[in-house]
């Protein structure tokens, strides 16, 4: 790959052919891709990326490590909207607030994005099974990617998992093993699997093409903001790799002098399961927690890629901020009320967590925020059916309607 130099452990600094199958160091560190800033100044302007007509996360290709020949994967993933939302700004107390929706990807969330990196990576490598562990939506992005591109998928899935996701995993062909256990075990059966058969590994913080995939998450909204940059970015945060990847997306783009300063990020954490942060707020390595949140996709009490996304965070000087449950749900409802968008519980933690960022007073009237919604609520309609409650339910007859709208304290009009 011409505009890669080399991959580099993130612990003792070992340097690593960019092969396409990379895994960890020898050390047990992840490993970070080093691009070679100077070659792509040389070969990608903003002027020839305004130009392009592929609306999908492959646009940033110079900034990707593909080779210049390797096909993108079929599903059109990325390109996701930035919606200004003036609304919920008033009502947090803010001046600008965005909200990027990647629950509009193909398999609804963003983890599309590291599934569409990993299927090309494992194409590069002639691979023709690729496996993961995950809570939810890494399997099912990397189930639908992988189905799009004639490949094979073994998934690992804690038996919490959502039926919604399941579901997707069984229409796209996957071959699921849903492990009693928590997420910690789920994780290291596969591992065992993937050593066992030699398939290719699309498990976080193994494989570290995952991140330069979610990196693409930030690079758009840069794009989308004309460059310019917000005062803070806020996500969810599970395992690290999403909150990771942003970052790196970030600081390509200061590398090649496409924006002149950096944002803060803000990490939303359920106060159920919050080792990263915790790690933060206390000032001390991270330690495993267990994981007791509704947002199932960010329920990770031994965060896999956490020596990234603790970087991440206190590169930034970032903030952190940790919600409950009810605070989850209590902000889905408010983006889809606000906004029209509907986030699952660990796609709006974010927003949840912004929201109470703001009611403590840590984010200036004046700042700009963008917050990314990281998954469809359709993912986990149970839990927003629990949280809004069930519809009007009524015989066709008029003066029942009547009657209810009376009961439910209806206003017509209103």
């Amino acid at each position: 790959m011409k505009n890669v130099r080399y991959a580099r452990c993130v612990k003792c600094g070992k340097l690593y052919e960019a092969t396409p199958n990379l895994t960890n160091c020898s050390c047990g560190g992840i490993l970070d891709i080093i691009y070679d800033y100077d070659y792509i100044k040389a070969n990608l302007t903003k002027e020839k990326l305004a130009r392009r007509s592929d609306n999908s996360m492959w646009r940033y290709r110079e900034l990707l490590p593909v080779e210049e020949d390797t096909p993108a994967p079929p599903l059109r993933v990325g390109w996701s909207p930035l919606y200004e939302a003036g609304a919920l700004a008033d009502r947090l107390g803010i001046r600008t607030l965005y909200v990027k929706d990647d629950g509009i990807n193909p398999t609804a969330s963003l983890k599309d994005r590291a599934s569409s990196m990993a299927v090309a990576k494992a194409m590069e490598a002639g691979a023709k099974v690729i496996a993961c562990s995950s809570t939810g939506n890494a399997a099912s992005s990397l189930a639908g990617n992988a189905a799009a591109a004639g490949l094979n998928t073994y998934i690992f899935v804690p038996g919490r998992a959502p039926r919604g996701k399941v579901a997707q995993l069984m229409t796209f062909g996957a071959t699921v093993i849903s492990v009693q256990g928590s997420y910690e075990e789920t994780f290291e059966l596969s591992k065992q699997a993937i050593e066992k058969w030699g398939w290719y590994n699309r498990n976080a913080a193994i494989n570290p093409y995952l991140s330069e995939g979610k990196k693409t998450v930030g690079l758009e909204i840069m794009e989308q903001l004309n460059w310019a940059v917000p005062d803070y970015i806020a996500i969810s945060v599970g395992d690290g790799c999403t909150i990771a990847g942003l970052w790196k997306g970030l600081k390509d783009l200061y590398a090649i002098g496409w924006i002149d300063r950096l944002p803060r990020l803000i990490s939303a954490q359920a106060e159920g399961c919050c080792p990263i942060n915790r790690a933060i707020a206390e000032g001390e390595d991270w330690r495993p927690m267990e994981e007791n949140t509704l947002a199932d996709s960010i329920a990770v009490g031994v965060p896999r890629n956490a020596d990234k996304a603790l970087m991440a965070i206190r590169e930034s000087g970032g903030l952190v901020v940790n919600v409950s449950d009810g605070e989850i749900m209590a902000a889905q409802k408010l983006l889809g009320r606000t906004c029209g968008v509907f986030g699952e519980p660990a796609g709006v933690t974010g927003a949840a967590g912004l929201k109470k960022l703001c009611e403590q007073g840590k984010i200036p009237a004046d700042a700009s925020v963008v917050s990314v919604v990281t998954g469809n609520g359709l993912k986990d309609v149970a839990n927003a059916i629990a949280a809004c409650g069930e519809p009007i339910s009524i015989p066709g007859e008029m003066d029942l309607l009547l009657r209810a709208f009376a009961d439910h304290g209806v206003v017509v009009g209103s």
